[in-house]
């Protein structure tokens, strides 16, 4: 017997107080660096996006990939990249990230959702997305981290 995994998560983290820092003219510059990245880091990065201030990735790891050090590395990755490559002095992501597991069945439903965050976005800031997102999947949060 062999194994057989399906580890898929939802992934979002944002930009350091929100702020509108991922600019229009290289945000699919940074979201190929960002599936890049992934993919340099072992993962599958089946899509990512996001808007001005956040980004979501929706991507498969393996067993042997801690989530933890994964998105550490991957925030830190793309940090000093956007800061070198794209001369965003001082730029930094916010502090933790939300990771949803999403079933195989689950994944086309995500992956539009990422696909069409800038009309998403057009209705609903990336704050209360998150804390949407949070109640329906039954995260637990404090409230206090989105003052």
């Amino acid at each position: 017997m062999s194994t057989y995994l399906s580890l898929n998560y939802h992934l979002i983290f944002s930009t350091k107080q929100r702020q509108p820092l991922l600019a229009t003219e290289w945000l699919d510059q940074l979201h190929q660096y960002l599936g890049g990245t992934v993919r340099g880091l072992g993962g599958v990065a089946l899509r990512v996006g996001g808007t001005e201030d956040h980004v979501h990735l929706l991507v498969g790891l393996k067993a042997t990939h801690c989530l933890a050090d994964f998105m550490r590395d991957l925030k830190k990755q793309s940090s000093i990249w956007i800061r070198d490559q794209l001369h965003v002095a001082g730029f930094a992501w916010q502090e933790g990230y939300a990771a949803i597991t999403v079933s195989p069945s689950g994944l086309p439903q995500v992956d539009h959702y990422i696909a069409t965050q800038a009309e998403h976005h057009s209705k609903q800031n990336s704050r209360d997305e998150l804390l949407e997102l949070l109640k329906k999947v039954g995260i637990d949060f404090d409230p206090r981290y989105f003052e």
